[in-house]
């Protein structure tokens, strides 16, 4: 167990790790920020900041022994300054190394049982013609690694759309569309002791490739799916031998959970855990990491809605609180730039 007043590492500096922080404030433990960006809405909530490009090894090396345990906020990290890191870094390098990679991560995900939309690599021009032949359309061509929100994304009605897109020079994957009825997410914490316990699921909706509202309770074909979709989230956990708050995102179809993809960390879907559950997913990430007994994932309301305020909507976010049900989260951020995440609002009903 780290004791009270340790330091957690954690790289990243946005607004999950800013999060993640103040859970961890709350337990008496000190952050220290790791991030190559000079201005970081997580750093202004810890105790120390050391800013520095990901691929400085001897960095990080320092920053390693100025901390007791090690965690991270997002995906887009290299691996390879990771490994040396390994034993301390929760969780761990290879659950980073395969949700980096699309093509990696659905080959993992079927080989314990679980089923991806129809895909295929896409290299070459001629990859993408045949990848669109055997799938069919519509589809979605997406890179194989970064890119998310949308981003680094290519949607294709008809084999004639092949023409005008231009690949990026990087090896990609060819998605076939699946007709479902919602999305939804699986969100779990393991700890170090292999205890799992998971937040109810969500009913998740976006807006240009962006989530938009979470929202609870789900429509039923969710409610239907979800223990289906718990096993193989927990089967994820195990094979990763993972500590910490995984997340795997769902469509909820007529023939049952589709998987779309995994993030190793808290997750934007279950923001509403901070005021709508017993325990958070922030607190009980820093529970799992340092080794602490894990919180009541139960639900503590009958009706919560997360709203993200994406851009603009920031701007007036602070009429919300006119609502009595409404709880405020603004990042700190001070571009709001179309498209960027700036806050989010939840609304918790204590009564049907």
């Amino acid at each position: 167990m780290i004791e009270p007043g340790a330091t957690i590492g954690i790289l990243g500096g946005g607004q999950l790790g800013r999060m993640i922080a103040m859970s961890a404030a709350q337990l008496g433990y000190r952050c220290h920020i790791f991030t190559p960006e000079r201005e970081s809405v997580a750093a202004e909530v810890s105790a120390e900041c050391t800013v520095s490009p990901f691929t400085d090894s001897a960095a990080l090396a320092r920053f390693a022994a100025a901390c007791d345990v090690l965690t991270f906020e997002f995906e887009n990290i290299p691996t390879a300054p990771l490994v040396a890191l390994d034993g301390a870094l929760f969780p761990g390098v290879r659950a980073l190394e395969i949700a980096q990679d699309r093509m990696r991560e659905k080959n993992f995900v079927e080989t314990l049982g679980g089923r991806p939309a129809p895909f295929a690599q896409v290299d070459t021009e001629d990859d993408l013609a045949c990848a669109v032949e055997r799938i069919g359309t519509p589809g979605i061509l997406k890179t194989c690694r970064d890119g998310y929100d949308g981003k680094g994304q290519w949607r294709i009605d008809s084999a004639h759309d092949i023409a005008a897109i231009r690949l990026p020079g990087a090896p990609c994957v060819y998605e076939g569309f699946v007709e479902f009825q919602a999305e939804f997410s699986v969100i779990l914490v393991r700890g170090r002791d292999g205890e799992v316990r998971f937040w109810d699921s969500t009913e998740n909706r976006h807006v240009d490739g962006i989530l938009s509202q979470s929202v609870w309770p789900p429509c039923d074909a969710i409610s239907a799916q979800v223990e289906d979709a718990r096993k193989l989230a927990r089967e994820v956990a195990a094979a990763l031998g993972y500590v910490g708050v995984l997340t795997l995102e769902f469509f909820a179809t007529a023939n049952g959970p589709v998987f779309n993809e995994m993030a190793p960390r808290v997750h934007n879907s279950g923001h509403w855990t901070i005021e709508g559950a017993a325990t958070s997913q922030f607190e009980n990430h820093v529970r799992a990491v340092c080794g602490l007994p894990l919180g009541d994932t139960a639900t503590i309301a009958p009706k919560i809605a997360m709203d993200n305020l994406i851009g603009k909507d920031a701007l007036t976010a602070h009429q919300s609180l006119a609502d009595p049900a409404a709880h405020l989260h603004l990042y700190g951020k001070r571009d709001a730039r179309d498209g960027r995440k700036m806050g989010h609002i939840t609304r918790v009903w204590h009564r049907p």
